[in-house]
């Protein structure tokens, strides 16, 4: 049994695995630690409906990100933990999974050709990606100010959270939307987290900024030296 879950934004996915039939879950537990107190007792009842226990559990998927800091934490230290127990972990980018969510209505949403896949980056500003059939660049910050210099004319998809703050600053561009982003997510989470447990194991998780933390803008040398600390502790 397979477990799969994204804890990047304030909405919760989770989901179970086993064969062709899946269990899923889409909570709306509010930022930070919200999710720490949802996240299993969630899974709990997932386990109840699927008449398992976390015993059967053969491997975890997990977003890591981008995404708010502690949200996302929280997930991948999750999946962590049962690696730690001995499972198998995966991890695949925020971006993937709403690419791949956006791919399993993709005529319902009317996607065709490249199309960006923006991220509420905080601080006025949106990670963005360019999509066709893959992500065509690396994810990357950019102003909500110049978001339009960076897009050009191409279609956009954002969070229904999200995307009113892009059409404020995106007049006339072409918005992709969806009828059930919710139901479009957990589809795109199942699979995705069936492609990835394909691969081999990843060991550990980490977490994808595409922005420092406090810590490290307040405490840079302090940062420095975690950072030298966990490279040699990898490597070890």
């Amino acid at each position: 049994m397979l477990l799969a879950l994204d804890t990047t934004t304030e909405i919760l996915h989770l989901a179970l695995l086993q064969g062709e039939r899946v269990w899923a879950r889409r909570v709306l537990s509010g930022v930070g630690r919200g999710h720490s107190e949802r996240l299993l007792p969630t899974l709990n009842e997932l386990m109840l409906e699927a008449g398992g226990t976390p015993r059967q559990l053969s491997g975890v998927a997990a977003c890591l990100g981008p995404g708010g800091f502690t949200s996302l934490r929280i997930g991948v230290a999750t999946a962590e933990g049962f690696g730690l127990a001995g499972l198998p972990t995966w991890g695949f980018s925020a971006f993937e999974l709403r690419a791949e969510a956006l791919y399993q209505v993709r005529g319902q949403a009317g996607v065709a050709g490249p199309f960006w896949i923006l991220l509420d980056g905080q601080r006025g500003e949106a990670f963005h990606q360019r999509w066709e059939a893959g992500p065509t660049e690396p994810a990357a910050k950019q102003p909500l100010a110049t978001l339009g210099e960076r897009i050009g004319a191409e279609p956009w998809w954002a969070p229904e959270a999200f995307a009113p703050r892009v059409e404020a600053v995106l007049p006339g561009h072409r918005r992709i939307t969806l009828a059930d982003e919710g139901g479009a997510t957990l589809a795109g989470l199942v699979a995705l987290a069936r492609r990835v447990s394909e691969r081999p194991p990843e060991a550990p998780l980490v977490p994808f900024y595409l922005r420092e933390t406090d810590a490290a803008v307040n405490f840079p040398l302090a940062a420095a030296h975690l950072s030298e600390a966990l490279r040699k502790g990898v490597a070890r």
